[in-house]
Parts: C-alpha cells; structure tokens; sequence
C-alpha cells in the first residue's frame, strides 16, 4: 500500500509539473509573439521551423502551408531581408528544407534571398544553430503560436534575442506540446547539444 501511495504521489507529481512547465514556457515568450504583421518589428532573417510537406492523408500539411504562407507575408512586408529555413534532411527521400525553398521562390522570394539549414532535427538543433552555424543573435522565428513559445523559451536560454510571428494555427494548441515543453526544460537543464554543428554560414 505504501509503494503505491509513492507512485500516485509521484504521478501527481509530474502532471503538476509538466502543467507548471508548459504555462511557464508561456509566460517566457509573452509579449514576443506577433499576429499583425503591421507591428511585428524588423529583423535581417526570419527562421522558419521545419514541418513535413504532406500529411498522413497524402494531403499537405497545413502546418507547413500555413508557415510558407506567414514566411512570405513578412518578407514581403519588409520585416525580414533572408528566411533561414531550417528542417530535417536525415534521409534521401525526405527533404524539408528544400520543399519550403522550392514553395518559397514559387510564391516570388528570390532564391539567393533563402538559406537553408539541414541539420534542424528538432527546434533546439534549429535554434541553437540559427546561431552557432548562422551567426544571427536576433532572429524572428515563423511557426505555430504553441510551437513559437516554445522555440523562444528556447532561445532565450542561448542569449538569442527573438521574437516571432504566428502562422495560422490548424488547431490551438497539441497534446504533444505539453511534453515537448517538458522535454525542452529537461534539454536545457541537462545541456543537450544539437546533434549537428559544423561549418560557419554567415548571413548579412
């Protein structure tokens, strides 16, 4: 009786605090997310946070089409002057980045006006390079709002200056996303490195 009397409270225990991290995360990035892309401020480059193109359905994403769609709004908004598109290329017939860049310079943005990272395997990876490989302290990050709060909870951390603007949301906020913010607090406590630096691509 008495062990199970410690798992329930220790169940208890991490609901509370995967609850406290998710709202935390939240507090974190108040202020720094944008809608109106009237008053979001400029930044060089905006970063766009990968998504897979298609859907299970065979369908596109919407997550991805909607994050296409706010990468071009703000470029031609002039509050961005280069999209870092970073996303997952871990296998030969999967390519992220290179699917938002072909949809990008479809939609009018200039090609030598794209750089692309393919090495962001998850946000931190994505973040952490945005500066180590990229050489940017402040960024404007393109995603979902859950998604933006988190990649800036993250990026504070690493002394990157962010602020974000929201793609259209498919739904509010994941399921998954409580234990991602979990998992990213657990990263940073523990100084998870990103699976991949490398060679320096300056963007100016």
């Amino acid at each position: 009786m008495k062990t199970f009397k410690i798992l329930i409270l220790t169940g208890i225990c991490m609901i509370f605090g995967v609850f406290v991290t998710f709202h935390w995360i939240s507090f974190k990035a108040k202020g720094l997310t944008y809608d109106d892309i009237d008053t979001i401020p400029k930044n060089n480059v905006g970063l766009v946070l990968g998504a897979s193109k298609w859907a299970p359905s065979g369908n596109i994403n919407l997550f991805y089409k909607h994050r296409v769609d706010a990468a071009v709004a703000l470029y031609k908004a002039g509050k961005i002057d280069y999209i870092l598109i970073s996303g997952d290329n871990g296998r030969k017939d999967y390519d992220e980045p290179t699917d938002f860049k072909n949809d990008l310079v479809a939609k009018g943005i200039p090609a030598e006006h794209i750089f692309l990272d393919y090495a962001g395997f998850r946000t931190l990876d994505s973040i952490v390079r945005a500066k180590k490989i990229f050489g940017q302290n402040a960024i404007t990050i393109i995603s979902q709002k859950f998604h933006n709060e988190r990649a800036i909870y993250i990026a504070q951390h690493y002394d990157i200056e962010a602020i974000a603007y929201n793609a259209k949301d498919v739904y509010k906020t994941p399921p998954r996303e409580y234990l991602a913010r979990t998992k990213a607090r657990l990263d940073l406590l523990f100084n998870i490195k990103p699976k991949f630096l490398g060679d320096k691509i300056a963007i100016k």
